[in-house]
């Protein structure tokens, strides 16, 4: 209770401040250090809970823009800190102490923490047999007597073997290994220098290192607490989570993942954000669920750690279809991310759709339909996988109905009130041959989007459009086209040669009332 009364005032004012924890780092320890106490109290989590109610405060709306990105920061450097000395370790990279106070040289950085290392240590082998005769030996000083004509047998006789036991685990620092890894290579360089010739020699540790799998098999034992501290600011993570005005702005403070790759293979790790990734998966808001896909070419993000395959998946692929489904039902139905489903998630999708996941049927469905799939053996996989289920079954029958009928569409929608809005479901037309947009409101965003989609488009009228030069240059990636209406619209000189050197089956165009006419 002391805590509670002395130090709350103290760190709900840092809290709601703006503070650069970089320049005052003992504040955000200070606020870590009271966080744990309240969790060691009785109820524990139950007061920390109230604790950030009451820095969130009673309303839908939290007053204080500052709180939840201080409180996420002080969440995350406490969650690495768990992991901090395994990491500096691993890569030889500066502590986060070190990177604070400007230690970029290797000469100044500072001896490297004592990391436990459980490496088991190579058995004794028992000692060599001896042969003893049973017959009396004579001392050294004496001759040795004549050997009789029929000699005592010999009887071998051997220690007793001892189990071998294990021994215990030896503690290692890292900066040891530093210094006998040094030792061992001098010694190897000076006896490859004494033998020219190359003689088969012992491997130098480093060789060892490299090739030895007993390395690859060293566990590493955590501080011991380290649950709890894991436990505990996670749960806070999860805590913040559950409130709709700070869900959008912490999925933003935790995309791209904010933390290096040897965490995010931490099953522990991912087990305690689960929940975090679910509240984003379920939020219908763009901004919230378009934080799951990663933003940095090479470095996954949550929707690729948590799928099927991923080093935090253990539901199999439930919270995967879950993100899918909230993806594809927003702005994300589009070619690019069933591209990217198709590459490197097929597998997974076709088995969740063999166990009836409808999201998984209608993604097979949508590669079939906007021809996703070119290989024609796994297009046949993919349709064997939909007959093999009755709601596979009833969806392909849908489909094939639809492309049937669909055959040799034409569609006008001129002069109407249309926007690019529509482009939404006119994407659902692959096999659209003929479009008329004269003088409607369709725009740029929309025909980029049919420019993505409808590849079979053969001729398109988009006079007296809003249309610009943004939206034009799409259209050169429509191959197809043979006629093409720009008559009074925004159309430069410039995009108009662009677009006759890049269409080359254009036979009909009309650029009237345009700058290039």
């Amino acid at each position: 209770m002391v805590v509670i009364e002395v130090f709350t005032p103290v760190v709900q004012r840092i809290l709601k401040h703006n503070m650069d924890f970089g320049k005052c780092p003992r504040l955000r320890l200070f606020t870590q250090e009271y966080i744990l106490a309240l969790n060691e109290l009785n109820a524990g989590m139950e007061v920390v809970k109230k604790f950030v109610h009451s820095m969130h405060g009673p309303t839908g709306q939290c007053p204080h823009p500052r709180v939840l990105p201080n409180l996420v920061a002080v969440c995350l450097a406490a969650i690495y800190s768990c992991y901090e000395e395994f990491i500096n370790s691993r890569d030889n990279s500066p502590s986060l102490k070190e990177i604070r106070n400007g230690c970029q040289q290797l000469n100044d950085r500072k001896p490297p923490l004592p990391l436990r290392l459980l490496r088991p240590e190579p058995p004794t082998p028992p000692p060599p047999a001896t042969l003893l005769p049973l017959t009396a030996t004579s001392s050294p000083a004496q001759a040795p007597p004549p050997a009789p004509s029929n000699p005592a047998p010999t009887i071998p006789i051997s220690t007793p073997p001892s189990l071998p036991l294990s021994p215990p685990p030896s503690v290692v620092n890292s900066s040891e290994i530093l210094v006998e890894l040094e030792r061992n290579n001098n010694s190897a360089n000076a006896k490859r220098n004494a033998d020219p010739s190359g003689g088969n020699g012992e491997p130098n540790l480093i060789d060892c290192l490299l090739v030895s799998p007993a390395v690859n098999t060293l566990s590493i034992q955590l501080p011991a607490q380290a649950d709890r501290v894991l436990g505990c600011f996670a749960l806070i993570l999860k805590m913040l989570s559950d409130y709709d005005d700070w869900r959008p702005a912490l999925a933003s403070l935790l995309q791209p993942i904010p933390f290096p790759k040897e965490l995010e293979k931490s099953f522990c790790l991912g087990r305690e954000l689960k929940y975090v990734i679910q509240r984003f998966a379920e939020d219908p808001r763009q901004e919230v669920h378009s934080c799951l896909l990663s933003v940095r070419s090479g470095k996954d993000g949550w929707f690729q750690l948590y799928s099927p395959g991923g080093v935090a998946c253990d539901d199999d692929g439930e919270l995967f279809a879950s993100m899918v489904h909230i993806l594809m039902g927003s702005c994300y139905k589009t070619k690019k991310f069933l591209l990217s489903l198709a590459e490197n998630k097929l597998g997974p999708c076709m088995l969740l759709a063999l166990r009836g996941n409808q999201t998984m049927v209608e993604i097979l469905c949508l590669m079939l339909e906007y021809n996703i799939i070119e290989n024609k053996d796994t297009q046949l996989q993919i349709i064997s996988t939909l007959e093999s289920t009755q709601v596979g079954r009833r969806m392909y029958e849908q489909l094939c109905d639809r492309q049937r009928e669909l055959k040799e569409l034409n569609l006008s929608l001129a002069f109407t009130n249309v926007t690019s809005a529509c482009a939404e479901q006119l994407i659902k037309l692959p096999s659209l041959k003929q479009l008329n947009l004269w003088s409607t409101q369709f725009g740029d965003a929309g025909l980029r989007l049919l420019s993505e989609h409808l590849a079979c488009l053969q001729v398109l009228n988009l006079c007296e459009t809003p249309v610009t030069d943004a939206g034009l240059l799409a259209l050169s990636s429509m191959k197809s086209l043979c006629s093409l209406n720009m008559n009074s619209t925004k159309l430069t000189a410039d995009t108009y040669e662009d677009l006759k050197a890049k269409l080359p089956n254009l036979k009909e165009v009309d650029v009237r009332y345009t700058e290039a006419w």
